[in-house]
């Protein structure tokens, strides 16, 4: 089922079971060679979520500021973005252009995702796709500058989610995790993927 919310397109159960626990298989893969990490926000304070990320590049943040890197904090590369996971961008998005890069967000009990555009791309014409993987999270959606009216809906394991057009530079978050909601991930907490083109 697809519904629209403020030029979100999210698909509800796009993926069944045997294709999310595949994506997690690959996500902790990409992990393994490539580990999570708690980045620091240039206000010196520790992002509540664990992250790593797949691709040409990775999301990373520090003191100096929000960007891609071309190298995981240890130094190696970023692992290839795992086939399953391309094959839900090119599904959904109906793109043959591939994202470069896949970032992996993992949500304890306790963490959450303030409100925040994707900015650090260089085209804003290509989609952001997100898939949610695990326990469901309160998903928040604004408007395309901070402040003024939002809505809330709740994200569950093998949703996804297109942000593009004029939806694109909407501000969203992620308010709470309902931790245990799933028994995708025998520990709890959520995984979401965020492939993005960012050349």
């Amino acid at each position: 089922m697809r519904v629209s919310v403020r030029g979100f397109d999210i698909y509800k159960t796009y993926l069944n079971a045997t294709q999310q626990a595949e994506l997690v298989s690959a996500v902790r893969q990409v992990a393994e060679t490539a580990p999570m990490f708690s980045p620091e926000t240039p206000y010196g304070k520790p992002m509540s979520v664990r992250m790593t990320s797949a691709g040409a590049v990775g999301w990373y943040a520090d003191r100096s500021g929000y960007r891609y890197a071309t190298k995981h904090p240890s130094g190696v590369d970023w692992p290839p973005i795992p086939g399953a996971v391309l094959d839900v961008w090119h599904a959904v998005t109906g793109l043959e252009r591939a994202p470069d890069c896949c970032l992996i967000n993992y949500y304890g009990e306790d963490a959450r995702m303030g409100m925040h555009q994707d900015k650090d791309e260089a085209d804003f014409s290509w989609p952001v796709l997100s898939v949610s993987l695990g326990d469901a999270g309160l998903f928040r959606i604004g408007n395309t500058s901070r402040g003024g009216r939002t809505e809330s809906l709740w994200l569950e394991s093998g949703d996804v989610v297109v942000m593009g057009g004029d939806a694109r530079l909407t501000y969203h978050g992620v308010d709470r995790i309902r931790f245990g909601s799933s028994t995708l991930l025998p520990k709890g907490g959520r995984i979401n993927l965020t492939c993005r083109v960012v050349s």
